[in-house]
């Protein structure tokens, strides 16, 4: 803009001093020309007067030819004098004698008229161009000859070449300064729109509008304060909305629930982690993908037409293969919100849910059958001794101990229920201290040794002695190892054996018991850490449910990890991690 301004300005300027140049170049030339013509009919007229005087006195034609000479070298002209039958009686620059008659020059005609005539014609004496002026000469009121006096016309061609040189040299002068003051004067001016054009690159860039205050109080002056204007405000409104999308962007990254928004066409267009991770699939894949591509389900395509097209919440739930996932989708139209033809998309994961109410009516049913069999079995001994029983001291004896074994058994099943309650809620302080596994092991492997000898197993512990020390409660983690322990000898059959080991993996240490017994199915593995939860019948016999459930607790309060690995007649092997200390 600068040089497209400063070269108009300059084309301008040097139309200006052309025109300007030729006006001057003809004035000055008709000026000369004017004011020479005036000079030489002043001269010729005063050569014509002293030549008459010579002629009135008869005086030789030598001393009118001296006389011509001394006013040609004078006055720098060429002098002629001309009798008045055109005869050359004197001449100044050439032999008067030699020259042809010139009655027939206009301006000698002219002048023997009386006329004082000036003419511009090309001398073919001197083979220049002449300026003649011819001035009659009178004597005694007769007209008795012609003073003419020329000058060459090419002297004031050089002269006014010199004025036009000069001319066109000042015009150049002045065009330049012309030209640089018209860049300053753009840069002047365009300064600020260049500096507004640079910060609104910088924003195209991402980076907020900043502006620089002008003192100029013309139009661009007032053009930048009114920019500068605007730039506040839009910075005001980037701010608020960069933290209006950095508040939605947490929302939508820390919510546990797939959102996912779709056009009219059914493509993405927004998709918050959750809804990534439910559907297994990246950011950079997902965004203006086909909801099909991302979801690829097409229940939940269909969930998404029927709100599009009702306008209305529309909702289903649905189990996702192969990770068996409960889902239930929720699609709202936002016709009527700030995004039209957009439907939002909300996806909750219910499969804990589901799992939990599993878990929960599992319990109920174990509960129940665990609890109906000792009352059942209480209320059957009780009926016989009311029928009678009681006066066989024997039996009644018999009935009355089994009556205790059966309340026994309840009173151990709402012991553990209330352990495992105050455990689950964390009301039982665990006093956690540095203290080797192999000293941990040694006592539950103690007592249970005699209850795996009258079982025909044999249980050893093989503890290296090199293993790091663990921070956890001693009597708590007894109680989980003779849970397990008592576990692999009730499903291990006569003969087999019971190993309780340990070793060191990464910042922690992993204890292990390991039997030769009946195993466990796969499809059973993920659940036996439940209450109240059985295998099959072969490993159903006796006990509350429970001890697993809690032995998973315990560990988890320690901060470590339980698990099973087993195959149906392979034995099996409960291993669970500790801290290191």
């Amino acid at each position: 803009m600068v040089w497209r301004t400063a070269l108009s300005f300059g084309l301008l300027l040097a139309v200006a001093m052309g025109g300007l140049s030729l006006f001057l170049s003809d004035y000055f030339h008709d000026s000369y020309l004017d004011l020479l013509q005036q000079n030489l009919q002043a001269e010729a007229r005063l050569v014509a007067e002293r030549v008459s005087v010579q002629m009135g006195e008869n005086l030789p034609d030598t001393t009118i030819n001296s006389t011509a000479q001394t006013y040609a070298q004078t006055l720098n002209v060429r002098v002629t004098i001309i009798r008045k039958d055109g005869s050359v009686l004197a001449e100044s620059d050439t032999d008067a004698g030699k020259m042809e008659n010139h009655r027939d020059r206009p301006e000698v005609q002219s002048a023997l008229a009386g006329i004082l005539t000036t003419q511009t014609r090309f001398s073919s004496t001197l083979g220049v161009p002449m300026l003649y002026t011819a001035a009659p000469i009178t004597s005694g009121g007769q007209i008795e000859g012609v003073a003419r006096l020329a000058i060459s016309l090419q002297t004031l061609q050089e002269n006014l070449n010199r004025i036009q040189r000069t001319v066109l040299a000042a015009a150049g002068v002045a065009l330049l300064f012309g030209l640089l003051l018209a860049v300053a004067i753009a840069s002047y001016i365009t300064r600020p729109i260049k500096q507004l054009t640079g910060v609104v690159r910088d924003f195209t860039g991402g980076q907020l509008l900043a502006t620089a205050p002008t003192r100029r109080r013309d139009e661009i002056g007032q053009l930048y304060q009114a920019f500068q204007a605007m730039a506040h405000q839009l910075n005001e409104q980037i701010v608020a909305l960069q933290t209006e999308r950095g508040k939605l962007e947490a929302v939508l990254a820390n919510i546990t629930d797939g959102i996912v928004i779709v056009d009219n066409q059914g493509l993405v267009q927004l998709i918050n982690p959750a809804a990534l991770l439910l559907f297994r699939s990246e950011d950079s894949d997902a965004i203006g993908k086909s909801l099909i591509e991302v979801v690829r389900h097409h229940q939940l395509v269909d969930l998404w037409r029927r709100a599009r097209i009702s306008g209305e919440q529309e909702s289903i739930t649905l189990e996702i293969t192969p990770d068996r996932l409960f889902v239930q989708g929720i699609a709202s139209s936002l016709r009527q919100q700030t995004l039209p033809e957009m439907t939002l998309m909300l996806f909750q994961d219910l499969t804990r849910v589901r799992r939990l109410e599993t878990v929960r009516r599992d319990f109920v049913s174990n509960v129940s059958h665990e609890l109906r069999t000792p009352l059942a079995s209480l209320k059957a001994l009780t009926e016989t001794l009311q029928e009678g029983a009681l006066e066989d001291p024997p039996a009644a004896r018999r009935f009355l101990q089994r009556m205790e074994t059966e309340i026994d058994n309840l009173t151990q099943m709402v012991h553990e229920l209330l352990e495992l309650s105050k455990i689950e809620s964390n009301r039982v302080p665990l006093k956690r201290r540095p203290v080797n596994p192999c000293e941990m092991a040694t006592p539950a492997v103690d007592r249970m040794q005699l209850q795996a000898e009258r079982a025909g197993l044999s249980l050893r512990m093989e503890c290296p002695a090199d293993l790091p020390q663990v921070r956890a409660d001693p009597e708590r983690m007894t109680q989980v190892l003779i849970n397990l322990i008592h576990n692999a000898i009730k499903f291990t059959p006569p003969g087999g054996e019971i190993v309780v080991s340990g070793e060191c993996q990464d910042d922690s240490v992993v204890i292990y018991v390991h039997d030769t017994g009946v195993g466990i199915a796969s499809d059973a593995l993920p659940r036996i850490f439940e209450r109240f939860y059985k295998t099959d019948r072969s490993r159903s016999g006796g006990g509350t449910g429970l001890g697993l459930s809690i032995a998973r607790h315990i560990i988890d309060a320690h901060g470590g990890r339980i698990w099973a690995e087993s195959e149906i007649n392979q034995g099996s092997t409960f291993f669970f991690t500790l801290p290191k200390a």
